[in-house]
């Protein structure tokens, strides 16, 4: 036979001797109503009980739900039966032997009567009546409402669970096997609240039972006791009736230990955790009751009469608690927030799916560059985090936060600027040096080196750090390495908003406008133009560095173009000309707007190069290669002579040659904003700067 045989065959002859086991028990708890035993089989027995007792207190203490101790309805009906068992049987050995003392029925019932009643049948009596009015009256009549409810609530919620976990799994919420386990929880759940419904009446049972036995084991006591073995009737009342509170106190004891055990259990309701948890956690929450809760003890420890010590110590100990535990609590509460993000972001460099998603906007380091920039990460996350809320308030929607990564397969100093995982940007720092960007001036007379400033181009040159006091004397301004960094990553991300607009942005956008215009979007999308179609004329916009932040006055511009036609270009040149007003404003220098126009022969040239169909809506530009070189030439020899005077402008076109303007000037200027002469408002005042020609 294999090992694997041997051990299940093993494992079937240890599941048959504990069901054997468990049967033989029943028989054993069975026999005790009709066979005699001795003393000491009930002082054995007596013990037993006590400790089942504790035992399934301690369980129900420390349970997380009421469903993981399911089976309590049947360990209450086993232990309850075999307490009425030994009840029988004390009864017998104190009606056949009381007369021989106070150990007749055992050492267990003689030491109880001695212990509570202190000699006195009538202590015993009083505190037996305690006893059975504690149980009765007050915990098993309280956990019989409550298992009467939460039985009737449980019953009727079913339906509407049972629809809930149907509808997860028709919505792909669940698999088959989740559906599964929730509807055998529900089963679980139904059946337990159920059965503690009945089982609760066992504990009222076997109160009603513990006072007829008490009252037959007196009585019938003393009559024996007076005719069978001739005993003084007072005698014979004090015997019987010490044996008999004894035994009352001896079963008494374990079904209240049972039922403060079925009372915690159908108390439990909806917290999770173990009692003595969720009960310590909850009353320790709130440290203004714990300071109230103090300042009346101090005030009790003060009225005349009344003893200053318990009440002060009761005081300082709730001070002290209502000090120490919300503090320790909130420590708790942060090292595992800790821990779980540690676990989550461990997790996802671990996931493979984690591994083909590349970051929107990601700043990946050279490893010496990275060593002396992500020492001080709180300050440049917080630089980062100021740029993003500037891009915000100017260009109305929130760019996508930028990962900080470092990188062995780039040069120690450099970085590269990503957006989508492709590299856009790259440069290399100096780091113990300062870039100083010259304009028009010449180079300083200092040990430096002439560069390109990565973010405009600029002629620039690194100088030592140790000369940065002199260069601010001789009016230069010195950037420090950081500060470079970020007006590079600045400048990227204008350049590529439109990039950066994703769907959800838009939707996001979009959803946080007022009912008005909520409603203003449900006539025109998607009727008459898609959300898509939207989304491109905003990346349009955007393209151009046209701030969507006044979004519905684009909206408004939209919904007046969107019904005659169809092509985002001709929906984003008109809803420019609707915000002429807010164009000419981000673009005016002092209230004054430099324009630069084309001039006569490129107007007239760019004019006759557009092609259009039988509505006379343009279709194509066709414009001679070599007048596209020619104007490129003219255009940036008159387009650098006005930038280097340090003042911003306009490139002017006419209205319907605007984009194809902007679409050759932007090969050689990007940031060079070009205008239609329809998006020029009224008011504005203009300074002409001459033409291209």
């Amino acid at each position: 036979m294999s090992d694997v045989a041997v051990r299940n065959a093993a494992a079937i002859d240890g599941r048959s001797l504990r069901d054997i086991g468990f049967a033989a028990g029943i028989v054993a708890i069975l026999s005790l109503f009709f066979l005699p035993m001795p003393a000491v089989m009930i002082d054995i027995g007596l013990a037993f009980s006590i400790a089942l007792s504790v035992l399934i207190l301690m369980v129900a203490l420390w349970i997380e739900r009421p469903l993981d101790f399911s089976a309590f309805p049947t360990v209450l009906l086993v232990v309850t039966m075999l307490r009425l068992a030994l009840n029988i049987a004390t009864t017998r050995l104190i009606l056949s032997h009381g007369s021989e003392g106070l150990t007749a029925a055992g050492y267990i019932i003689g030491g109880f009567s001695r212990l509570v009643m202190s000699g006195d049948f009538v202590i015993g009596l009083i505190v037996f009546a305690i006893l059975i009015t504690v149980n009765f009256v007050v915990i098993t009549k309280g956990a019989t409402r409550i298992a009467e409810v939460g039985a009737r609530f449980t019953l009727d919620a079913i339906p509407g669970k049972q629809m809930a976990i149907d509808a997860d799994l028709s919505a792909g919420m669940i698999d088959d096997s989740e559906a599964r386990r929730r509807r055998r929880e529900l089963e679980e759940e139904s059946s337990f609240f159920g059965s503690m419904d009945g089982a609760s009446k066992f504990v009222r049972g076997d109160a009603i039972a513990g006072l007829i036995i008490l009252a037959v084991n007196i009585f019938g006591g003393i009559v024996i006791g007076v005719t069978r073995h001739d005993m003084p009737l007072s005698a014979a009342a004090d015997v019987f009736t010490k044996l008999s509170v004894g035994d009352g106190l001896v079963s008494q004891i374990p079904a209240l230990i049972v039922s403060l055990s079925a009372a915690l259990l159908v108390s439990k309701g909806g917290n999770k955790g173990a009692t003595q948890v969720a009960v310590l956690d909850q009353l320790v929450k709130y440290p203004r009751a714990l300071y109230v809760a103090a300042a009346l003890m101090f005030v009790m420890a003060l009225v005349p009469g009344l003893p200053i010590l318990p009440f002060a110590g009761l005081g300082a100990t709730l001070a002290f608690v209502g000090y120490i535990v919300p503090r320790r609590l909130a420590k708790e509460q942060e090292a595992a927030s800790a821990k779980a993000a540690e676990a989550e972001q461990q997790a996802q460099k671990e996931s493979v799916k984690d591994s083909i998603k590349s970051p929107e906007l990601e700043l990946c380091l050279g490893k010496q560059l990275a060593a002396r920039l992500l020492v001080e990460h709180n300050e440049l996350a917080a630089r980062i985090a100021k740029m993003r809320r500037k891009f915000a308030r100017q260009y109305g929607f929130v760019v996508p936060e930028i990962r900080l990564s470092d990188s062995l397969a780039i040069p120690a100093r450099s970085y590269q600027i990503k957006i989508h995982g492709t590299v856009v940007a790259s440069h290399e720092l100096r780091l113990d040096e300062l870039l100083v960007v010259l304009g028009d001036r010449g180079k300083p007379d200092l040990p430096c080196d002439e560069v390109r400033e990565p973010a405009f181009g600029m002629k620039a040159v690194w100088v030592s750090q140790a000369f940065a006091s002199e260069l601010k004397r001789r009016g230069f301004t010195p950037i420090d390495t950081g500060s470079v960094l970020l007006t590079h990553v600045s400048e990227i991300i204008r350049n590529n908003l439109a990039q950066l607009l994703s769907y959800k942005d838009m939707r996001a956008l979009l959803d946080r406008l007022g009912p008005e215009y909520r409603r203003l979007i449900d006539d025109i999308c998607p009727s008459q133009i898609s959300f898509s179609g939207l989304q491109a004329v905003l990346k349009l916009l955007l393209s151009e560095r046209v701030s969507i932040r006044n979004l519905h006055l684009i909206l408004e511009a939209v919904a007046e173009i969107a019904p005659h036609v169809r092509r985002a270009e001709h929906v984003a040149e008109h809803v420019r000309m609707r915000m002429a007003q807010q164009i000419c404003g981000d673009l005016s220098d002092g209230g004054i707007l430099r324009v630069l126009r084309l001039g006569t022969k490129w107007d007239l040239a760019f004019h006759q190069s557009l092609k259009r169909d039988s509505k006379g809506d343009v279709v194509e530009f066709d414009l001679d290669p070599t007048m596209v070189e020619e104007f490129g030439a003219q255009a940036s020899t008159a387009i650098r002579e006005r930038m280097d005077q340090g003042h911003p402008f306009v490139l002017v076109a006419a209205p319907e040659a605007r984009p194809y303007v902007r679409m050759v000037v932007e090969r050689l200027f990007p940031t060079l904003p070009v205008l239609s002469h329809l998006e020029i408002a009224r008011g504005v005042e203009i300074e002409a700067l001459g033409s291209i020609a």
